[in-house]
Formats: C-alpha cells, structure tokens, sequence
C-alpha cells in the first residue's frame, strides 16, 4: 500500500496563498484514497455537497438552489430511480448523480436495486448510507411500497436496458398506468442486450434518454430489425463532468501534489511519460490491444533510435481480490515481454483524478462499437489531456480527430496505427499541450455539469407533459 508523503500536506497548506476548505478537503481525500486504492473512491463524487449538511433551513436551501437550477421545475416532484443493479460501474453511478441534482434542487426521490444481492457487500451499504445522507429513501425492489410509489410518483426512471425485468414481476397489472410517465436511461451498446423479455415495454414509454447519437442510432435500427419492434421519442443528452472534478481539474496546485504522489507510488520519474487507460480490465474494454500497441511502440521507439522521454503505460482498473483469466493473460503479457518494468497495473477505483493528473495522455481503447459515452475521456480533456481513442461509439462525438487527440480503428487492425500515435506523442510534447488545451476548451464549451443538467432538464420537461397529458385523457 502506498504512503501518503508528507509533502503532500504541506502543499495543500502553501503554495498559492489561502487554499479555501473545499479544496483542502477534497484534495486530502484524494491523496488518501488514492494511496489506500480504495473502492471508497465513491465519496468523491458530490462529497463535497449535501442537501442535508444541517446548514441553514433544508427547504428555504432548496427552494433557493432551484430558482436558480435548470431543474428547477422538479421541486416537490416525486420521482422513482430504478436501477437494475447498485455497484461501482457507470450506470449506477451516473443515476446516483442524478438523484443528487434532484435532491438539490428539492425532488422527492426514491430509489430501488432491481438486482440486489441477499448478502450486503461494502459496496452496496457505502452507496445506499451515501444515498441515504442526501435524503434519497431507498426501497426494496419488491413488495406493495415499490407498486404504490411507481403509481404515485410523477416520473419514473428506469436506468439500463436490464431494468425492465423489474416490471412485470414486481408492477404486474399496473406496469400500463406506471409506462406514460417512465423515461428510460439507456447505456448500453453491446447486442446481447437486445431481448425482449428486457425491452419489450420499450415502444410504449414516455421517452428513451440514451447518452449519445451513435448509441441511439445503433438501438433505433437493432430493435426496428431484430426484435420488430420501435423505439419512442429518444433524446440524446451528452454528459457533462462533476463541479468536484473540474475543481481539482483547475487548482495548479491539486494536480501538481497528485501528480508528484501518483508517480512516486509507481516509481516514475517526473520526466517520464505516461499512457493510462482507466477502464474496468476486460477484453471489451481493449487492454489487452492497448499493451500490444504500447509494446510496438516501445520496438519503433528502439528501432529508429528515437530520443523521447521514458515511456511507462497504465492499467488502472484492476481487480486484485478477484483476479480473472482475461487480466492474467494481460500480466503474462507484460513478462513475456520483459515489460514489467514499463507497465503497472492499479486496482480499480473511482478516484480517478489523481491518475488523471499523473499521466500525460489517456488512450480510451474499447472495443467493438466503443463506448456509449465514456465519461472518462471528457474528465481526461478536463486535466488537458490529448486522448488516444477508437474510432467508435461515443468517443467520436467527443475527440476531435487531430485536434484535442487521435483516434484509431477498433480491433487488432488498429494496434499499429495506436502504436504509431503513442510515438508520435511521444516524440512531439508541443502537440501534446495544444490536443489538451483544445480539448479542456471542449470541455468548457460543452461538458461541464450544467450542460448536462440542462440537457437533461429539457427532457424531463417534455417527458412530464407527456405523462400529464396522457392522465387528462
């Protein structure tokens, strides 16, 4: 386990004169979790804002905090979040987020696991006591309280593709009444997700929100040709990066303390330069094709005796307690290569900023269609990153093809090129700070927090006429 250095407080306490007690903390728990690699990383998201923090008055917060929020309109609004499972992964998260927006904004919000496991890990009781302090009532997914609150709330939310198995068993003949006011959050982009059992209930909601245009392309025409059935009004909402993120993303001396603790943990020398991918390790996600690539590289680098700094790559996202065949496959790699001085692997967690300060380009590698979104490529571009990413999914709405990074071809043909571009930033650090400035202007421009919110309120508005439509005719 890595030591917390002792610079690291003395940096939070000078530097730049008065450091306010936001920053202080929320760089402290970075470091802190950064150096435990804990799955605690959870806390990092919205730690730092709690409706229920007992400062002033709750409501007169609340009523003042919506008059001035995009989503406003949602006060006193009674919404159910149903999520098919509660985990570390982005789905879940991303629809905590949301409670939070709403909970801030003064909403009502329950909250119900579809898929819940009989034995309470850390992981769901750290989630659930998080939902739990910014006033969100968690609900079993079964039983007459979950019917009664979907036949009263004012918008339900169904959270992945998965979570439609939670109608049937659990709404029964109620799911008609409950559909005209069910927006469904879709995430997914892999075709096993198609099945009807799943989506059958699709066509008849008030609207599908899916994060981008690619994805929502993909599921219009595969659920018009395989299961014959149509999608409804789908709004496509970009995501948009955490006020939290954003204020270590900015503060010089955050990033400098990270950086300086991250790379001491990985013995790295502050000249060197790093490559991370920050994914979940599996095949989907393209490890396994990023290490060939960074091998290649390394072989163009010695080959044409180019002088470029140390080169190191990084697979943050590791499991070490439950080690699967994929990940050691990534590790025999690494030896067979004679590698492993080159390459580290960092168990997986949610406090990804003090990676994102410490590395110098991140590669977003998945696989087949890409990612939905990729919600870490736009908190890369936040750090000034160029990013190396495939030439699929939501990464193309998001990565400027040579201008804030360089994308490349899924699969193995796109070892090569990925190969050629980790050289070329490699050999070019001009280019490496002006792709992360345009990209951190990208960000500026259309990935903060309140461009999400206010895509997201645009359709919440129109998902709630519908419904309130629907129950006056």
């Amino acid at each position: 386990m890595a030591k917390t250095p002792s610079f690291a407080v003395a940096a939070v306490a000078g530097g730049r004169g008065p450091v306010h007690n936001r920053t202080q903390l929320l760089l402290l728990l970075l470091v802190a979790v950064a150096a435990s690699a804990s799955t605690a990383g959870f806390l990092l998201r919205g730690a730092l804002r709690d409706p229920c923090d007992g400062r002033g008055d709750p409501a007169a917060l609340n009523t003042a905090v919506a008059s001035g929020s995009p989503l406003g309109f949602m006060r006193s609004k009674l919404v159910l979040l149903v999520s098919h499972e509660l985990s570390l992964s982005g789905g879940p998260l991303l629809l905590m987020e949301l409670a939070f927006l709403l909970r801030h904004v003064g909403s009502q919000v329950v909250w119900i696991t579809n898929q819940r496991s009989q034995e309470t890990n850390d992981v769901t009781y750290s989630l659930e006591h998080r939902m739990l302090n910014h006033g969100v009532q968690v609900l079993p997914a079964r039983g007459q309280e979950a019917v009664d609150i979907a036949l009263k709330a004012d918008l339900v939310i169904l959270n992945t593709a998965v979570a439609g198995k939670w109608l049937d068993p659990v709404l029964k003949d109620h799911v008609p009444k409950v559909l005209p006011k069910i927006l469904w959050w879709i995430h997914e982009m892999r075709g096993h997700y198609f099945k009807v059992e799943y989506v059958k209930h699709l066509p008849f909601v008030a609207g599908a929100m899916i994060d981008s245009h690619t994805t929502a392309e993909y599921w219009n025409s595969r659920t018009s040709d395989r299961l014959k059935i149509q999608m409804p009004q789908t709004y496509v909402v970009h995501l948009g990066n955490s006020k939290e993120l954003m204020e270590v993303a900015e503060d010089n001396v955050a990033r400098r303390v990270l950086r300086e603790h991250i790379r001491e943990s990985l013995g790295v020398r502050s000249e060197d330069l790093l490559f991370a991918i920050i994914n979940s390790v599996s095949r989907g996600k393209g490890q396994d094709l990023f290490l060939q690539a960074f091998y290649q590289a390394l072989q163009l680098i010695q080959h044409e005796k180019l002088k470029v700094p140390r080169i190191h790559a990084v697979v943050v996202g590791s499991d070490v307690n439950a080690q699967t065949k994929f990940e050691t496959q990534l590790r025999d790699f690494v030896v067979k290569n004679t590698i492993h001085d080159r390459v580290h692997f960092v168990n997986k967690t949610l406090a990804v900023a003090p990676y994102l300060a410490a590395i110098d380009v991140l590669v977003q590698n998945s696989q087949g269609r890409g990612e939905c979104f990729g919600r870490i490529t736009i908190e890369a571009m936040a750090f000034k990153l160029p990013v190396l990413g495939t030439a699929a999914g939501g990464t193309t709405e998001i990565v400027l093809d040579g201008s804030t990074g360089l994308l490349h071809p899924a699969g193995k043909e796109g070892v090569a090129p990925l190969a050629k571009n980790i050289v070329r930033l490699a050999s070019h650090a001009e280019q490496r700070v002006s792709m992360g400035e345009k990209g951190y202007g990208r960000v500026k421009e259309m990935f903060m927090e309140h461009h999400m919110a206010e895509r997201i309120a645009a359709v919440l508005k129109d998902v709630l006429r519908k419904s309130q439509e629907h129950s006056r005719s």
